[in-house]
């Protein structure tokens, strides 16, 4: 497997990865709008195709009233049906944590369904305690996923109190 790096998720790279699965992201029904990922971390097996990858973007958080505050966003881990069940999620989260940490941020942060949540749980990523809001066109709505995170740095912590994205989700 190579380790790529790009820019936007392509629609000839979506395609690769998604097949024909129709929600691959089981995000139909949330009413939620999403935000692009700005640049991805991906796997390419050995006939050249994408089997596994996952988005990376520079967002920005509040707690209460604090400071806004800088973070890494991660969005959009996929492996392709084909590849499934082979680590490559594992295999791609460190990839793209690696490239996170260089980013800038001390923190990451991710959203998720409660059944994956596990996947993370094995990087380090803590959950956020709900209600965590997210930007939305007509103002802020408590998202449903998990909000998840984690430090990129030796004593950096997310502060208590609610979270909130200041951004559409990813």
């Amino acid at each position: 497997m190579e380790v790529i790096e790009f820019g936007s998720l392509t629609d000839a790279y979506r395609a690769e990865l998604e097949g024909d699965e129709i929600d691959p992201f089981d995000a139909r029904g949330t009413g939620l709008r999403w935000r692009r990922k700005e640049r991805h971390v991906a796997l390419k097996g050995d006939d050249g195709r994408l089997v596994a990858s996952t988005g990376l973007l520079l967002a920005e958080i509040q707690v209460d009233d604090g400071p806004v505050t800088p973070v890494v966003g991660i969005g959009g881990v996929f492996v392709a049906a084909a590849h499934r069940g082979q680590g490559l999620a594992n295999r791609v989260i460190v990839e793209a944590l690696r490239r996170a940490a260089a980013l800038g941020p001390d923190l990451v942060i991710l959203f998720c369904h409660q059944d994956r949540a596990g996947l993370y749980v094995r990087h380090q990523f803590v959950e956020i305690p709900p209600p965590v809001l997210v930007q939305q066109p007509d103002g802020f709505v408590e998202i449903p996923q998990v909000g998840m995170w984690r430090a990129l740095r030796e004593r950096a912590s997310l502060p208590r109190g609610q979270l909130k994205l200041l951004s559409l989700p990813f």
